[in-house]
């Protein structure tokens, strides 16, 4: 039997299991995992960035070197007469880092300790009236070579030796450690927290599995973090509802069975002793025969109603499709229960569109379907009170509906009418009741066909209505 009951408590039981397991096991496992993966996602940022700093700190400073040096270029450009200036003096003009200068004279020609470092591509476009930055060699030194257009049709070339690049990078990687160090600490610091801020509600959440595991009920998981740990909060807390609602429900359920096995059991057993003893006379034997075959069937009715649940829960339970036509299924049904309901004084009657309706179902099950529903009604209806069969088209498919002239139900028994045993529970003593289950196995007999059944309070012969909605398929065969 696999009520639904079971099926959370299984799922709770798959808790426990998980509970007694890695995660609870060691405490502070999800705490140190969540701690190490933020910090070493933060760590490697950090070292990913310091690795880019320390390559580009060269690309850096060399084009510092080259936009002080465009610069020194760009001003003697300006300068009346350098190449002049230049030939007549003939003086090396060197900065303080090495810098050297080239004129290129209106006619092509170079001059100037640099003069080596300008081959024919530069000093075309600089003569060209194109700037010029790129490298050169100059007396077997690499040189950084900036080279701006003159007025008068000259052109200024400078150059810097590319070690003074190299003193540079050294001095900015000198640097880089202590900035470096404190944003490893600062990544380590942040993941640290925000490892803290994430596991807080992990972990609190897993302490409330656990509790749910170990059978304790009424917690309520706090919610926070992220919106995924809020969902695993609301989602522990349905859960913990759930299983309340659930094991209360099989509690009652149990109670109800126990004391629906009790009462034929306890006449069974006095009857037995009874006879047993001899104390029974030849003029009781036909009262106690009678009574105690009364008792047996009601036990036998009630086990079979247990053992007919716990077949329609099963995984193997079988549902035959084929056409039916479910005009004739009711004709059939009808005689029967016409039948039932004149010996106990109650006005049958079958409502029906006379001509054929075709769906694809299992007619067993459905038939099924009317029969219990059909004995529900009838065993709450008063003599001389109607009981309706009713069949009509429902869009794709039918609606099979019943319908009596007893006391109803209030709204909330119609929402609780397919719990097991609930209105079994509620009614006992009040009015007839059966064994508890005989709707809950409609319940599932419809949700079995693909169908679905709905119960409301008052139909229009004043009693409950209960309704029955099949599709017209077509429907495979299900297991």
């Amino acid at each position: 039997m696999k009520p639904r009951a079971p099926r959370l408590g299984a799922l709770a039981r798959r808790l426990r299991r998980f509970g007694t397991g890695r995660l609870w096991s060691r405490p502070g496992t999800v705490t140190r995992s969540i701690t190490v993966v933020t910090t070493a996602v933060a760590l490697v940022a950090v070292l990913l960035t310091g690795i880019t700093s320390w390559y580009l700190i060269r690309t850096g400073a060399e084009a510092q070197q080259r936009d002080q040096l465009g610069r020194q270029a760009e001003v003697l450009s300006r300068t009346p007469a350098i190449s002049q200036l230049l030939l007549d003096r003939e003086q090396r003009l060197a900065g303080s880092n090495g810098e050297q200068i080239a004129v290129i004279t209106p006619d092509g020609d170079t001059v100037g300790p640099a003069a080596d470092a300008v081959d024919a591509r530069t000093r075309a476009s600089l003569l060209d009236g194109e700037s010029v930055s790129t490298d050169a060699y100059l007396g077997g030194e690499h040189v950084l070579v900036e080279g701006r257009p003159a007025n008068a049709g000259s052109a200024v070339v400078l150059t810097q030796p590319y070690t003074v690049v190299g003193d540079s990078v050294s001095r900015m990687r000198r640097a880089l450690p202590l900035p470096f160090a404190v944003g490893l600490v600062g990544a380590g610091l942040a993941g640290l927290l925000l490892a803290r801020r994430l596991s807080r509600p992990v972990t609190a959440a897993a302490t409330t599995a656990r509790r749910l595991a170990d059978g304790e009920r009424g917690l309520r998981a706090a919610p926070g973090g992220p919106r995924e740990l809020t969902d695993l909060t609301g989602a522990l807390n349905i859960l913990d509802e759930a299983l309340t609602r659930s094991e209360d429900r099989q509690r009652e359920f149990l109670l109800s069975v126990s004391h629906e096995l009790r009462t034929p059991l306890t006449a069974t057993l006095g009857y037995a002793e009874a006879l047993a003893d001899g104390v029974v006379g030849p003029e009781e034997l036909p009262m106690v025969g009678e009574t105690l075959l009364s008792e047996t069937r009601r036990l036998e009715r009630f086990v079979q109603d247990l053992l007919d649940l716990a077949q329609l829960e099963a995984d193997d339970f079988r549902v035959e499709t084929q056409p039916v036509d479910l005009d004739a299924l009711v004709a059939k049904a009808g005689t029967v229960w016409a039948d039932r309901c004149a010996r106990h004084g109650v006005r049958f009657r079958v409502e029906r569109p006379g001509r054929p309706l075709t769906v694809d179902t299992d007619g067993v099950r459905v038939r099924q379907v009317i029969d219990g529903l059909a004995e529900n009604a009838l065993r709450v209806t008063p003599a001389g009170a109607p009981l309706v069969l009713a069949l009509a088209p429902d869009g794709d498919g039918a609606r099979l509906e019943v319908r009596d002239g007893g006391p109803g139900l209030t709204p909330e028994d119609a929402v609780i009418a397919f719990e097991r045993g609930t209105l079994h529970a509620r009614y006992q003593g009040i009015r007839p009741v059966g064994t508890g289950l005989g709707l809950a196995i409609v319940h599932r007999l419809t949700q079995r066909l693909d169908g679905s059944v709905t119960a409301r309070g008052h139909g229009p012969e004043g009693g409950a209505c209960f309704t029955v909605r099949l599709p017209r398929g077509p429907r495979p065969t299900r297991t």
